[in-house]
């Protein structure tokens, strides 16, 4: 009874074979990823249904070249099945890491209280959970401003700790770097401001207006509104993956231990770019 089950490109082999009456010796070779799921448990299933009734179950894992806990949960499986059908299993034919990692598995049975399905909550308790979220948001973002405020206080009295340096650095990124993309897109707002209010006012003949309606309104409105905007996406948002790098390898932990505050080492100087 061979099995050749394709996995993603690799072989699991799978043979069940009756080397006597009672025996049932699954013979399993090739390589077992868990990347690529799981075999199913169908053939062994249905070798053992055949007859004469199989008393005993062996192994052979010689073919196995490589393997990880997809084995195990294959195996796992088999036994599972045998100790529930009272069929001995033989684990001689397995490999001393296989044998002792399904030792280790099923010294403790897994406890059936231990697994419990998540209850669904009602709506007044997501709405109050909801709410006690957004509370703690916004404190958090209230201590954010105001620690913001008082390290901004002390560029004016001259107490701010910063490099010179770095904050011309940040206004070279917020002015000049951001000059291209900021005239590219205004202009091309401008344009569509201009096709867009030409065939308006062409039903009122006041076609000789666009010019004027143009430059006013992106000087007056669109134009620094679309320069803050772009500056938020643009600028603001590399500040902030600058920030969260920082403080994903530890860089901002490492200021707080040498004494110097992060707020007005890193914070102030990007703020007064803007």
């Amino acid at each position: 009874m061979p099995g050749s089950i394709p996995e993603g490109g690799r072989k699991v082999r799978i043979t069940y074979s009756r080397p006597d009456y009672e025996t049932l010796l699954v013979v399993l070779g090739g390589e077992w990823s868990i990347r690529e799921g799981l075999p199913s448990l169908d053939g062994f299933l249905e070798a053992l249904k055949r007859d004469p009734p199989v008393r005993r179950v062996t192994f052979d894992t010689r073919d196995v070249r490589v393997w990880d806990t997809s084995l195990l949960a294959f195996l796992n499986g088999i036994l599972d099945h045998c100790a529930s059908t009272d069929v001995q299993v033989n684990q001689e034919g397995l490999s001393q890491g296989v044998s002792r990692l399904l030792q280790l598995a099923r010294a403790v049975p897994e406890v059936a209280e231990a697994t419990r399905n998540p209850e669904e909550n009602s709506l007044l308790s997501r709405i109050g959970e909801h709410t006690i979220k957004v509370e703690r948001s916004a404190a958090e973002m209230l201590a954010f401003i105001g620690e913001a405020f008082v390290s901004s206080m002390k560029v004016f009295v001259g107490k701010a700790r910063f490099r010179v340096s770095d904050l011309m650095l940040f206004i070279q990124d917020c002015g000049a770097r951001a000059l291209p993309i900021v005239s590219l897109i205004s202009f091309l707002v401008g344009l569509i401001l201009a096709f867009v209010g030409a065939i308006q006012l062409r039903l009122f003949g006041a076609q000789i207006f666009v010019a004027d309606m143009v430059a006013i309104g992106m000087a007056r409105e669109m134009g620094a509104m679309m320069t803050a905007v772009i500056m938020a996406g643009r600028t603001g948002a590399a500040f902030a993956a600058q920030l969260g790098t920082m403080q994903v390898n530890e860089e901002i932990d490492a200021f707080k231990t040498l004494g110097i505050s992060p707020m007005e080492f890193l914070v102030v100087p990007r703020m007064l770019a803007l």
